[in-house]
């Protein structure tokens, strides 16, 4: 075997690493493809012969794209309505193929995603490569441009933001669909006070949709009565289309409408109350959404 065939066979084994690295870096599918599509360009370019270690040079490369493309993002969501959430994983309920497996290790959920786009982009490297992946700091500060001890404090202060956001589900998926499903059941019911009882007294509820105007969801609402207020109004309209999903590994809905899904909501379930929805309208994201039925 020739050495492009050998690292061609070398990058295809690493390649569900660097996606997930890429998409904890990003939030987003397609952009983590992208991401490790550039990497690939840049071990084409590079001096072979120089690499020590390729899984390392290829995690390096990735968060070095990553980086790049966060700079750039901003000026790309001027025209954003909403609150920005990254793109869904999704799966029928229950259900994950291998390659979902390997983006939602370590149980990367949508709130986590959520407070990780709220970081700076040298912090979310700093903590996405560290602390999910065990990169040293030595190999992370040249990255970003900082010492070692910086890289450090960078992991450190972003670990603190996570730490400190309701961001980790209940474990118990059944427990979770039982929440869920008494959620859209009081939906469905335009039932007030059961929906009170089922939220967090301060839950958060978001909607992306991208650059259109929705008139049905508010971009941003926080607590269980403005919560429970705009679930009881749409959910007679919407509950009834909202099918079981796994969202990010956790119990999720889609939304149908015939054969299009016209929405994803992740609900992050913690103390069996719902304590964040994240309602994703953005028809460029569901575009991505491929749903793994087994």
């Amino acid at each position: 075997m020739d050495d492009n065939n050998w690292y061609a066979e070398q990058f295809e084994r690493q390649r569900p690493h660097l996606r997930a690295v890429a998409y904890r870096m990003l939030g987003s599918l397609t952009e983590a493809d992208d991401a490790v599509q550039e990497a690939w360009l840049r071990l084409n370019r590079s001096d072979s012969e120089s690499i020590n270690n390729l899984a390392a040079w290829l995690t390096t490369a990735v968060g070095r794209v990553c980086i790049d493309m966060l700079r750039a993002r901003k000026a790309r969501r001027e025209n954003l309505t909403g609150t920005w959430l990254p793109e869904p994983v999704v799966s029928a309920d229950d259900h994950h193929d291998p390659q979902q497996q390997s983006l939602l290790a370590d149980s990367i959920g949508m709130a986590l995603l959520v407070v990780l786009e709220s970081l700076q982009p040298a912090e979310r490297l700093a903590f996405v490569l560290h602390d999910m992946f065990g990169v040293p700091f030595e190999d992370i500060a040249p990255i970003i441009d900082k010492s070692p001890a910086a890289a450090r404090q960078l992991a450190s202060r972003a670990r603190r933001r996570v730490q400190g956001a309701p961001t980790v589900p209940d474990p118990n998926l059944a427990a979770q669909r039982r929440v869920v499903d008494a959620f859209l059941a009081a939906s469905r019911a335009g039932n007030f006070d059961t929906l009170i009882d089922i939220l967090d007294p301060d839950v958060v509820f978001r909607a992306d949709a991208g650059s259109r105007t929705v008139r049905a969801a508010q971009p941003l609402l926080v607590g269980a009565h403005d919560v429970a207020t705009q679930a009881a109004a749409q959910g007679p309209r919407f509950a009834q289309h909202c099918q079981p999903a796994l969202v990010n590994g956790a119990a999720g809905v889609i939304v149908r409408v015939g054969p299009t899904v016209v929405a994803v909501v992740g609900l992050t379930v913690i103390d069996h109350r719902i304590a964040e929805i994240d309602l994703v309208l953005d028809p460029d994201k569901l575009a991505a959404v491929e749903i793994s039925t087994g």
